[in-house]
């Protein structure tokens, strides 16, 4: 091939080369980090020895309604963190009440769910229903916001998602 001739496929295909080797060292650079990392090994045992999922689900427990801190009333509009047990979920708000659509900050303790997802649920109809927000424990403690325009008084609380621990109830009055 003249390559004098044709000085643009030459530097087409050098353009092409110079990428397909950058490419390759990436591929390999993020390899050696995953490996390095451990992400993706896998320490837990299966039932399955043919299984190759690294994401594994904890197997359903029943759990005694004894264990929960639903029990105690709370007061409307106070924050109750000493009445739930030191192993259940401690939520309280900073607001008791807010204009509607006025950020309601949540936060609490969790001591044995490090690492836990929380569910917020709200009371509506006499049902508790899931409100779209979730968060995370982290070092014992976990925070979030809420917004709502439902006036009147709000009754909130937070579950456990995997264990089903429920935190105790805070009321925030709207309007």
């Amino acid at each position: 091939m003249d390559t004098e001739n044709r000085p643009v496929l030459t530097g087409l295909v050098a353009l092409v080369g110079v990428a397909v080797a950058i490419g390759l060292l990436g591929g390999l650079a993020v390899l050696v980090g995953v490996k390095a990392a451990g992400i993706g090994d896998s320490t837990e045992t299966s039932d399955d020895p043919t299984s190759s999922a690294t994401f594994r689900l904890p197997k359903p427990t029943e759990t005694s309604s004894e264990t929960t801190p639903e029990e105690t009333e709370p007061s409307p509009g106070t924050e109750t963190s000493s009445e739930a047990p030191a192993e259940g979920i401690s939520l309280s708000a900073a607001q008791q009440s807010v204009s509607p659509m006025q950020q309601i900050d949540l936060t609490g303790t969790y001591q044995a769910g490090e690492g836990a997802i929380l569910q917020v649920q709200r009371m509506e109809n006499g049902a508790w229903s899931d409100f779209p927000v979730t968060m995370s424990v982290s070092g014992g403690t976990f925070a979030t916001y809420v917004q709502t325009s439902r006036t009147g008084p709000n009754e909130f609380r937070v579950v456990d998602t995997d264990s089903d621990v429920v935190s105790n109830e805070v009321t925030i009055t709207v309007g």
